[in-house]
């Protein structure tokens, strides 16, 4: 037998950073308080992480000389999961999905490998939370209880292991990693060292079988997925599951995916019986849209290849105070300062005294310039008290000269505007010589701020 060694190292939470010696903060992270002691044993040769290694046996050889192999993905039978995949499962490929406490990640897995368990695959889902007999009364209220779906309770990596070994599923599912344990390490369950070599040893196995695997992760106060950084860049994929807990829909969106586009997202609504999807979020945005009520206008974003149509919210009211508060939801608030100082400076509205507030409707979280124009023009309405026309909507990017900037997917937007009704669109001049008039819909192009606000108001 070899001689194990043991190390004494004190690892920071947050980022993973170790030092001999405890600090009270992270040169790296700038974490106050994060440092843990960690008792760390040298693995020996044949540990079962070596033995892993040993077998992949990788070589080089010319990338041209690599035989692919069309490998059709699986599909999780959830069109807004696989749409945010990329498709569906990769073979040998590990999912990372992280979000808040209570967001409906293990509702979302457990819905998604029934679906494939219905179809005739077998999974295998494992817990550290909750006992088999939660899980079942869990699926009972989602309704599902495929055959073919393996449940167990454990946080011993090895155990686990040697499970896929036994059965050899075609899903492994861990919820979630933050919760596995590894003998080689004396450190607790959650510490970095245990995340990062629990982590490691799905993903060489994943590489080895073939088996698609799909961690679930905590998330830390400040929204970001709980562990070392470099749990993120292991990963072939990372999913974030956002929205409110008190509010009914789910947004999924891609923030890496080495198999498919990360600019597309799915969206669900929270019910009794789990999470349901919504084919059309367009129609879920804007159905409480208030009838002639000044601050709302309607725009189109894209999300990935879908337009979605989103309702956005402004209100200015006097402020009594020295400085004006500027209270921004679901938008960059950068950005909606801008806008603001473009305004008073090219429109000559004064809004210095002023408090703002601007909410995008439906918890979605918008981060592309085309709905400038959008912004400005529900500060403006809520400021003059004038409604915008309910079946009017306004596209564009503002520059900082009060110009109207051409954007992309025009053609998108609109036809997705005309399914919901739409008769007026205001959008940039630019995008609309590039384009023919569709039917149905009145185009009026502007190229400054002053002209988009004479049209609308």
């Amino acid at each position: 037998m070899a001689k194990r060694s043991t190390k004494t190292l004190f690892s920071c939470q947050a980022c993973g950073y170790q030092s001999p010696k405890w600090l009270g903060k992270c040169p790296e992270c700038g974490q106050w308080d994060g440092f843990a002691e960690e008792t760390l044993a040298a693995a020996e040769k044949s540990g079962p992480l070596r033995g892993i290694i040993e077998t992949l046996k990788p070589k080089p050889v010319p990338i041209d000389a690599v035989e692919l192999e069309d490998q059709a993905r699986i599909s999780t039978h959830i069109d807004e999961l696989d749409r945010v995949l990329g498709g569906g499962l990769v073979g040998g490929s590990l999912v990372l999905i992280g979000g808040e406490p209570g967001i409906g990640k293990s509702t979302l897995m457990l819905q998604a490998m029934h679906g494939m368990a219905a179809k005739g695959h077998t999974v295998l889902y494992v817990s550290g939370e909750e006992s088999v007999q939660q899980l079942r009364l869990r699926s009972r209220r989602l309704a599902a209880g495929a055959p073919k779906l393996l449940v167990v309770s454990e946080i011993d990596l090895d155990a686990i292991l040697a499970m896929v070994e036994e059965h050899r599923p075609d899903v492994l599912v861990i919820d979630s990693i933050q919760t596995m344990y590894s003998s080689d390490l004396t450190s607790a369950p959650g510490s970095v060292s245990q995340v990062r070599d629990s982590a490691m040893r799905l993903m060489l196995n994943a590489k080895k079988s073939g088996i698609p695997t799909l961690l679930v992760g905590h998330v830390t106060k400040d929204g970001a997925i709980a562990g070392p950084k470099l749990l993120e860049h292991m990963v072939d994929t990372v999913l974030y599951f956002e929205g409110d807990r008190n509010h009914v829909f789910r947004i999924l969106r891609a923030v890496k995916n080495r198999f498919g586009s990360t600019n597309e997202i799915g969206v669900f609504e929270m019910q009794s019986g789990g999470l349901a999807q919504v084919p059309n979020p367009s129609a879920v945005f804007l159905s409480e849209r208030p009838d002639n009520a000044s601050g709302s206008v309607v725009t189109a974003t894209m999300e990935g290849t879908r337009p979605i149509l989103v309702e956005l919210q402004a209100l200015a009211s006097s402020s009594n105070l020295g400085t004006a508060r500027r209270t921004v939801l679901g938008l960059d608030p950068q950005r909606v300062a801008l806008l603001v100082a473009v305004m008073e400076k090219k429109l000559g509205l004064h809004l210095i005294g002023h408090d703002i507030f601007i909410n995008v409707a439906g918890g979605v979280k918008i981060d592309e310039p085309s709905v400038d124009l959008a912004v400005l023009a529900a500060i403006a309405s809520s400021f003059l008290d004038k409604p915008v026309a309910g079946d009017t909507l306004v596209l564009g990017e503002v520059g900082l000269a009060g110009e109207v900037r051409a954007i992309g997917n025009i053609e998108a937007r609109l036809t997705e505007a005309r399914k919901m009704g739409f008769q007026r669109c205001v959008a940039p001049k630019g995008s609309l010589k590039r384009m023919e008039a569709p039917p149905e819909i009145t185009l009026i192009g502007v190229g400054t701020v002053e002209e988009a606000l004479a049209e609308l108001f």
